[in-house]
């Protein structure tokens, strides 16, 4: 239990409990160096590795360091005790959507400005190949000023983390909003089973109920898989025609996120707000796409807490994980990151090693064999300033013996001319 009063790793003193669950508790806390409110999860490690639940916390701080966006709570940094996690993130003052419709329907217009924000920002999610698999009021917060925020990325997923088939396996979420395909187990697209719930949470704004109710569980299933469900007759024509295309039981006809945005039921009194929105996340975008001409695609920035604490920030194994040496090297470089993964692949090439660089966060994997000796080498390029970027090279697999000696006598000094420094 954290004490009230208490100072976090000199940097945050701890306020109130705002609320708890089964392996977390969220805490107020205040920023001691600029006095800014935040709000601090605080993770039971072994909890956490009693019922196996590692994969999916480093899942959840992998993809919310993805996110940056004004309808998205923003994970401002990540810390670590030998038997606490602390995720830092951004207090959201309004409490939860959830208590908003708990005393019945919202008038259209507000229900209508909720989801704007609620799709908005689902989009965004899954154009940085994201998908949420847990959407439901209670993981929307409101803002002071009455804005949406998506929060609890507990169980979502990357697109990477499919099956060959590209389809998703685990049947995950609540119930009620869960769609047809996630239930039969058959496999699923995230994207289109967000799609599903976003309706139901539209449903649930403008009719002040679920749409699918039943107190048999199988029941349920069944009419979710039918798509069962009917109107109240409150609701205007154009709300339900879009709700008909959200929640077809067929996520092959099931509308995309791009085409609700585009309805005219969704775009009503949206203009001038999304002018404003979309000035914000494209000044995001624009610094994300700034140097498009020098590289195809940015690195990944590191804030301040990550230079100072990389274990915690990118190998996030280093969590839970105790008192293994890590095999791993770092150097800083003025090099554009582009230039920096040239420089690797060349170097692996030369040293006779198989390479494979993925421009998706500057990754270099480079493989060397040597008798019956694997060692697999990695190298990542993050940006620390625009025109300085540190490099992780650490052991990816093979023998640790020869991924040392490849690193001293063929990788580092070959790249004598690109180095700033070695850490």
């Amino acid at each position: 239990m954290e004490k009230k009063g208490s100072v976090l790793m000199l940097r945050y003193e701890v306020g109130k409990l705002l609320g708890q669950g089964t392996f977390a508790k969220v805490y107020h806390a205040r920023n001691l160096q600029n006095g800014d409110s935040v709000a601090v999860k605080v993770i039971d490690k072994e909890r956490v590795l009693k019922v196996g639940m590692t994969e999916q916390i480093k899942r959840e701080i992998s993809v919310m360091r993805l996110l940056r966006h004004p309808n998205i709570v923003e994970l401002h940094e990540v810390m670590a005790t030998k038997s606490k996690i602390y995720f830092v993130m951004e207090h959201v003052k309004g409490g939860e959507l959830f208590d908003k419709v708990s005393s019945g329907k919202l008038r259209e217009g507000v229900a209508r400005k909720y989801f704007q924000q609620l799709v908005i920002a689902v989009d965004y999610c899954h154009s940085r190949g994201v998908c949420h698999r847990d959407l439901k009021p209670e993981n929307l917060l409101l803002d002071e000023q009455g804005n949406l925020k998506v929060s609890d990325f507990g169980l979502s997923a990357l697109a990477d983390s499919t099956r060959q088939d590209g389809l998703l396996h685990t049947t995950c979420g609540t119930p009620a909003y869960v769609a047809p395909e996630v239930i039969s187990r058959r496999g699923y697209d995230g994207f289109k089973a967000d799609v599903w719930s976003c309706g139901v949470i539209l449903f649930v704004l403008l009719a002040g109920y679920l749409p699918f109710r039943d107190s048999n569980l199988m029941e349920l299933y069944k009419k979710i898989g039918k798509a069962e469900f009917k109107f109240p007759n409150w609701l205007a024509p154009g709300a339900k025609r879009l709700l008909k295309r959200i929640l077809d039981p067929n996520p092959n006809t099931r509308i995309s996120t791009h085409k609700i945005m585009q309805s005219s039921w969704f775009r009503k009194g949206l203009e001038e707000e999304k002018d404003s929105l979309d000035a914000e996340t494209d000044a995001d975008a624009e610094e994300a796409d700034s140097t498009a001409e020098k590289e195809k695609k940015r690195c990944i920035n590191l804030n301040a807490f990550e230079i100072i604490s990389l274990s915690t920030g990118f190998d996030l194994s280093g969590l839970f994980e105790k008192g293994e040496e890590k095999e791993e090297m770092r150097f800083t470089s003025n090099r554009e990151a582009s230039e920096i993964t040239e420089k690797l692949v060349e170097i692996g090439k030369e040293l006779k090693m198989k390479v494979r660089s993925k421009e998706q966060g500057w990754r270099v994997l480079m493989e060397a064999r040597k008798a019956a000796d694997v060692v697999v080498v990695e190298a990542e390029v993050f940006e620390i300033a625009p025109s300085l970027h540190m490099v992780v090279m650490k052991k990816g697999g093979g023998d640790t013996a020869e991924y040392k000696r490849v690193l001293k006598e063929g990788i580092r000094p070959a790249l004598t001319d690109i180095v700033l420094a070695w850490h």
